[in-house]
């Protein structure tokens, strides 16, 4: 996975955001968390992992894609908050060895701890774990970074829609 290529293209996209709507003075770390936050429920929402009451499938591979992707988004824009965009990334790849909704749990723990600590073990701790839910769910790392191009397009275009 290029992240280098990722998290260029992410701070380009949040230094448009942040020039279009005046944001460049203000501290957006606490609001990236919590879009982060609703970002993995929408994704949890769509693979239906925890819905033990009801027998309708996981949305389709493309939409869980979609969902997964916008959490990958936030999540190196809150890197770039904290300046580790240009750190040496090593992961293991090796997928999670727990159930899709324990992963789930455990990235929401990883966002509160690296939200309260703003390290750089929590951070790539996090990261490495959203990628493993990514293994989890059918993801190749692949198919997570063409996804992330085309959405990163995307949400040019919604800044220039006036979304």
């Amino acid at each position: 996975m290029q992240l280098e290529k990722l998290f260029r293209m992410q701070r380009g996209l949040d230094l448009h955001i942040e020039e279009k709507h005046g944001l460049q003075n203000e501290d957006l770390f606490d609001r990236k968390v919590l879009a982060l936050l609703v970002e993995l429920g929408e994704l949890a929402n769509e693979t239906r992992c925890f819905k033990f009451w009801s027998i309708k499938p996981s949305s389709e591979k493309s939409v869980v894609l979609e969902e997964y992707v916008d959490g990958i988004h936030f999540i190196l824009s809150l890197g770039i908050e904290c300046d580790f965009q240009n750190l040496e990334y090593k992961f293991d790849l090796e997928p999670a060895s727990v159930s899709t909704t324990e992963q789930f749990l455990l990235i929401y723990e990883k966002v509160n701890k690296f939200k309260d600590s703003k390290n750089e073990l929590d951070f790539k701790t996090l990261l490495n774990s959203y990628l493993q839910l990514g293994t989890l769910l059918g993801i190749s790392y692949e198919e997570m970074e063409k996804a992330y191009f085309t959405k990163n397009e995307v949400n040019y275009q919604r800044q220039q829609n006036n979304y």
